[in-house]
């Protein structure tokens, strides 16, 4: 292949910091447990579009999935993923879902075997 050809023919892939408009924190804090849910509502605030990874995230949370599968599903850094989320979350577009600790202080035993499983399936 030449060089011309390998240019158009690989996706175009966009660096992180674009993606979030060079932010790098999420304005609610968001562990990669934490299940997002989208809400199909209208955004509270309309003045910036949606970039298409944020599309992408909402359509991928029509059934909750934590920051880490959706991060998987994207490619994306956690990060990037906890500031979309974070974003959706303060329109009102998404919800969040954590779960709780046991009385003890330690996670769910449920909730650890369900995340190595998916950890195991990626």
């Amino acid at each position: 292949m030449t060089e011309q050809t390998e240019a158009t023919s690989s996706p175009l892939r966009v660096r992180p910091y674009t993606v979030t408009g060079g932010r790098t924190r999420a304005g609610v804090e968001l562990e990669i447990e934490t299940m997002i849910r989208s809400t199909g509502g209208v955004a509270r605030t309309t003045d910036r579009p949606l970039v298409r990874e944020a599309r992408t995230l909402l359509q991928l949370c029509s059934t909750p999935l934590s920051i880490a599968e959706i991060s998987a599903h994207l490619d994306l850094p956690l990060q990037v993923v906890k500031v979309l989320a974070g974003d959706l979350v303060l329109a009102g577009r998404a919800t969040t879902h954590v779960a709780a600790a046991q009385s003890n202080g330690r996670p769910d035993l449920a909730l650890l075997e369900r995340v190595l499983d998916g950890l195991q399936s990626l």
